[in-house]
């Protein structure tokens, strides 16, 4: 009886005894995802703050608005490079203001976080992003590797002894995994994604067009008129740079058939990555996934045409995940879930 109305106080008074929380620490987002309730919070994973007092001005959302039109004292920066640790103070300020902001401060015990990582990193990258979520005020970190979680997060039931492809695109990495009876038989981790994207397109303008422009406006460009395979009817989109030849600010309008161009080359590598896992997996796996196909998660993903390209090379019928840009932070979550029920027991 004292402890029903105990509970019921907590309930009332909006108090957690405890929390367990799946991390996705993207390169180029965060996202968080909470025991009972889904994902919490999405923001990018941008921190701005200034140089001369070293003070933080601004996370997530508000530092990204902020990237390229800072003044010389204040810098936004991704503490997270291509999947891993860059800057380990900012991440971990970064981390405590994600954590703090999904749950609230109102908590009895510290969460236990489930994080997730690409499978091509090493110990000691795992052991940073582990050392960083404890600091950041963890109780128990668990590490997943990324394919595992999107697979999870995607409603694949990877428990089974059958072979299930996954292709996980994220900011900064791609990782392709073949997984059966819940572990990771075949895998490579290539360090083109979301990023390379928008990189091939600012070159891409500035090569074609004389153009300069910002990795927000290649990131505008990549998400209206992207495309990794010839669209059925192309598109087109007005973009505002510098002139580089007279320094002047100019307007260029460019097409879907221009994105595909300035892209082949990044899509190219992350359909041969797709290409060297399938040659090293078992035959019987091989059969599986010849039948199930093969599963695009992350952000990176939702390039248009990128299924219709990976099919068109392999064969092999590609779908995208229902939500992509979730599926790694659900995944994570449920991994925590049934890591604590099974700690529990």
């Amino acid at each position: 009886m004292i402890y029903r109305t105990l509970h019921q106080t907590m309930e009332r008074g909006n108090i957690m005894l405890s929390t367990d929380i799946g991390i996705d620490l993207g390169t180029a987002s965060i996202l968080v995802y909470i025991k009972g309730k889904g994902v919490v919070l999405k923001e990018p994973s941008v921190v701005a703050f200034d140089r001369d007092t070293n003070k933080i001005k601004a996370i997530g959302e508000e530092a990204r608005l902020m990237l390229g039109r800072t003044p010389g004292n204040i810098v936004a920066v991704r503490p997270l490079r291509q999947g891993v640790i860059s800057d380990y103070t900012v991440t971990e300020k970064m981390l405590k203001y994600f954590i703090q902001k999904a749950i609230g401060k109102r908590t009895f015990k510290k969460p236990r976080i489930s994080v997730c990582v690409p499978s091509g990193v090493t110990e000691v990258e795992k052991k940073a992003v582990e050392d960083a979520t404890l600091q950041a005020g963890a109780r128990e970190v668990a590490i997943i590797e990324e394919p595992i979680a999107a697979a999870i997060g995607a409603g694949i039931d990877i428990a089974r002894p059958c072979g299930n492809m996954i292709v996980d695109i994220g900011g900064g990495t791609s990782d392709i995994a073949v997984i059966s009876l819940g572990g990771t038989v075949v895998s490579t981790s290539i360090k083109i994604a979301g990023d390379d994207f928008d990189e091939a397109i600012v070159r891409y303008m500035r090569k074609k067009h004389n153009l300069l422009i910002g990795e927000r406006t290649a990131e505008d460009i990549k998400i209206k008129i992207g495309c990794a395979y010839p669209r059925p009817e192309v598109m087109t989109m007005d973009v505002r740079g510098r002139n580089l030849v007279t320094g002047l600010p100019k307007t260029v309008t460019v097409t879907s058939e221009e994105t595909e161009e300035a892209l082949r080359e990044a899509t190219a590598q992350i359909v041969e990555a797709v290409h060297s896992v399938l040659e090293k997996t078992p035959p019987e796996l091989a059969a599986d996934i010849a039948t199930r196909g093969i599963v695009l998660t992350g952000g990176g993903s939702l390039l248009q045409g990128l299924e219709d390209l990976i099919e068109a090379k392999t064969g092999i019928n590609t779908m995208t995940a229902d939500d992509p840009m979730t599926a790694v932070a659900i995944g994570t979550g449920k991994f925590v879930e049934a890591l604590s029920g099974y700690k529990d027991l």
